[in-house]
């Protein structure tokens, strides 16, 4: 399994017991607001869980598995997928940081850092499709040659 493969999943893995460790306060704010109710921890749940983990995942498995471009460069450019690997973390830990007491017009560093988190995770998913998307393709047609090869064979034979 490659580096970034196992970074991607043990990140995904780190991202999803923060989610339930975020689901944890949730209920127990509910229970007995242990802070104030302005605090939003619902969205920091939810990119927890949807793009910490799931699409950390899916992002790791598919740079590992999808098929190879080339030979050379048979997972693509494994800088640019380094680089959206980097920058989803980043954006993720700031929206964690920044969402729950962001919306004030007043907290505009607070505001800021929500709308850097949000380009950051935006510039990771344009990253990882750059990454991705030559490697989305159809079956190949090397059966075909592979079959017409032995046939010609076997006829000059």
């Amino acid at each position: 399994m490659p580096t970034l493969t196992r970074y991607f999943i043990k990140s995904g893995l780190i991202f999803f017991g923060l989610a339930i460790l975020t689901a944890l306060l949730l209920a127990l704010q509910e229970a007995f607001a242990l802070f104030p109710a302005s605090v939003k921890l619902m969205p920091v749940f939810w990119h927890f869980l949807v793009f910490g983990w799931v699409t950390q995942i899916i992002m790791g498995v598919s740079v590992w598995m999808f098929p190879r471009k080339t030979r050379k460069a048979s997972r693509g450019d494994e800088t640019l997928a380094w680089v959206a690997f980097i920058l989803l973390n980043i954006g993720l830990v700031l929206r964690a940081v920044a969402e729950p007491w962001a919306g004030n017009p007043m907290d505009t560093w607070l505001n800021g850092t929500l709308a850097a988190s949000a380009v950051l995770q935006w510039a990771a998913g344009m990253s990882y499709i750059i990454v991705i998307w030559p490697r989305v393709r159809g079956r190949r047609k090397r059966k075909r040659k592979r079959k017409s090869k032995k046939q010609e064979a076997s006829n000059h034979a």
